[in-house]
């Protein structure tokens, strides 16, 4: 990283609308910044970027989380997870617009750390952090994008030999194709499709579990004092893991994807996201829970049988996990982003055009590298949940809850004796106190699995 920073880009120095580089002066413009993070978009596309990047089917996991708090406990974290990050989401944004402001727009995380807490940081901790979330996070969507289609096969043939390992590569394959979109700018498509489905998925799992409601059953509930017990001596965070669910680590990149001036726009982006996680994310938390109680499944669809039997009809179990599948596929495209702009910065030339020969065939190559790799390692390691628990704790945790805030005192310096000051400074603490048990837990549990698990186990 040179001393003029690549991505710091003088918005004051804007050309005409209609230029190739969209107001920015080119030469300052690597092409990880000038192709993959074009700056053209408006506040509602950078509402679907956002929706698509936290509203994924983890969110389909939280009447589970729910079994190891109850209905308060639970309810409480789910509230606090919510309002913290569209807390600092919107800190990390007011810290952007700011540089902006000065004439230094920063396009990525590594970059607003490089500037505001020294070269080593940008370089050595974000930028390898974000990286290893991200791509974590592509293998997650890749993995449970071939559990859903198996779960629809097994409906079909209930008998059927076809393995786990070989449904992840057919949704490899479909990840292999949108992966070579160009730009982020021109997933906002695909992520206002994203956005409809994930709002589908979501309004399924609530009916399902509705309709599902054993009529003998009640929800089983923990006394508080054993729920510590419990937790402790397993080991096990499920308010960690609600707070992650909230996870986007990629704040910076989307809000690039916006057209100058971006002042206030990401601010209605998070509007137009975060009334998208009130209705999908308290929905089916609570109908889950409330149908199925301390029997709820690590994924609420599991539920949805009973000893391989389907208890709502076939065609709802197949309707649901397509549209599953179908938003995993945008929200894995979404987060190998941060890759693609990686590896464009290292492979093309920013002094040829987007779509000439040499930058084509480079970008072809290498994004199908990357996704090869990512479906491979889903297709090997059919517990690799465990080893995102590890890579959430140590990446989201300080990314979407400590980073934030310690970039808005840094860049604002507020007065120690403000209300805003100890707030961020009680974040910051706690979450990454959290962040530290969550991983704790998440390496206990990788211990426990890999006594169960083997490469390419059909699970």
């Amino acid at each position: 990283m040179g001393t003029v920073r690549p991505s710091s880009i003088p918005e004051a120095s804007k050309i005409s609308q209609g230029a190739h580089n969209d107001g920015h002066n080119q030469k300052e413009l690597d092409a990880g910044a000038l192709f993959v993070l074009k700056s053209k978009g408006s506040w509602i596309h950078c509402g679907y970027h956002l929706t698509t990047s936290i509203v994924a089917p983890a969110l389909l996991s939280l009447p589970y989380a729910f079994t190891f708090l109850g209905w308060t406990a639970g309810t409480l974290c789910l509230v606090i997870g919510a309002l913290v990050t569209f807390y600092s989401y919107n800190l990390i944004s007011l810290v952007l617009e700011h540089h902006a402001h000065l004439g230094h727009r920063h396009l990525r995380f590594r970059d607003m750390a490089y500037d505001i807490l020294g070269p080593n940081w940008g370089r050595y901790f974000v930028g390898p952090i974000q990286f290893m979330v991200c791509y974590g996070a592509v293998v997650a969507c890749t993995l449970l994008g071939g559990q859903c289609i198996k779960a629809i096969y097994l409906l079909v043939e209930p008998n059927g030999i076809i393995k786990l390992y070989e449904f992840v590569i057919i949704f490899g394959c479909l990840m292999l194709i949108l992966a070579q979109i160009p730009s982020f700018h021109s997933l906002r498509h695909i992520n206002l499709i994203s956005l409809a489905l994930c709002l589908a998925y979501s309004a399924c799992a609530t009916a399902g579990s509705i309709y599902i409601v054993p009529p003998k059953g009640q929800v089983k509930t923990i006394p508080l004092l054993e729920i510590v017990r419990v937790e402790f001596l397993g080991c096990s965070m499920p308010s960690p893991s609600i707070a992650t669910t909230f996870g986007n680590g990629i704040i910076p990149e989307i809000q690039a994807t916006i057209a100058p001036p971006v002042k206030g726009k990401m601010f209605k982006g998070l509007c137009v996201c975060y009334a998208v996680v009130t209705v999908t994310f308290f929905s089916v938390a609570i109908s889950g829970y409330w149908a199925f109680g301390n029997q709820s499944e690590g994924l609420i669809l599991s539920n949805f049988l009973d000893d391989g039997k389907p208890l709502v009809p076939k065609w709802f179990i197949f309707m649901t996990n397509m549209f599953t599948i179908l938003q995993l596929s945008a929200v894995g495209v979404v987060y190998l982003q941060p890759t693609n702009e990686v590896l464009e910065q290292t492979f093309a030339d920013p002094k040829s055009k987007e779509f000439s020969p040499r930058n084509v065939i480079p970008r072809v190559i290498a994004r199908s590298l990357s996704v090869i790799i990512s479906t491979t390692i889903a297709a090997m390691l059919p517990f690799f949940g465990d080893i995102n628990s590890v890579i959430g704790a140590f990446g989201f945790m300080p990314l979407d809850f400590v980073l934030p805030v310690v970039f808005f005192n840094l860049t604002f310096k507020p007065s120690k004796r403000s209300p805003i000051f100890w707030l961020n400074v009680t974040i910051a603490v706690v979450f990454s106190t959290l962040g530290l048990i969550a991983a704790i837990a998440a390496v206990r549990q990788i211990s426990l699995d890999a006594k169960t698990y083997k490469l390419f186990a059909n699970v």
